[in-house]
């Protein structure tokens, strides 16, 4: 049942599922902005940042403006709905610095070396082959780049031995949100 409601393991929920996330993202928003969750994680002007699992694109107005024009923010997701809302919600505030990206869940089409940040937010508990993923997260990471992966649907515990077996990683933050991570040399 977790599994099903959580995604744990599933690396792709349902469309359904998505769209009820979506509604329910929206709503909470109304509440409470999603713009101030990027405030902790080191973004600035002329960055590249990935927000990897970026859903229904709540983040990406906040990272567009945090790295400025000289910047560019990819939106990524295994999801084709999410990267249709990233386009929509490029194109809806004008973020010309945002650029979505559809992944296979195994690579990412993004240059090695690329990003200064990387933030992965309440997701890190769908991907069922963590060690692939942190390993394609650690080829796009520039040098000194930093990764904010939050535990998502599972315990930190679980969530730090997954980053720990995949040997890219190490833990340089943590906070009740996230840990923070910058790449081992390759």
């Amino acid at each position: 049942m977790k599994k099903t409601l959580c995604g744990n393991g599933m690396d792709r929920m349902p469309g359904w599922s998505f769209r009820i996330m979506a509604v329910l993202f929206h709503i909470s928003d109304l509440f409470k902005s999603p713009d101030r969750r990027l405030d902790p994680f080191d973004i600035r002007q002329g960055q590249t940042v990935v927000d990897y699992g970026c859903g229904t694109g709540r983040h990406l107005k906040a990272a567009a403006q945090k790295v400025g024009e000289t910047g560019r923010v990819y939106a990524v997701d295994i999801h084709d709905l999410a990267v249709e809302s990233a386009g929509r919600m490029a194109k809806k505030f004008g973020l010309k610095n945002v650029f979505p990206v559809l992944t296979d869940g195994r690579t990412i089409g993004i240059p090695s070396a690329t990003a200064d940040v990387i933030y992965a937010l309440d997701m890190f508990h769908m991907v069922s082959d963590p060690v692939g993923f942190l390993t394609e997260l650690h080829r796009i990471t520039k040098p000194g780049g930093l990764l904010y992966l939050e535990d998502g649907h599972q315990p930190r515990a679980l969530a730090k031995q997954k980053v720990l077996d995949s040997c890219c990683w190490e833990i340089v933050g943590e906070t009740k949100a996230h840990m923070e991570y910058q790449p081992l040399k390759k």
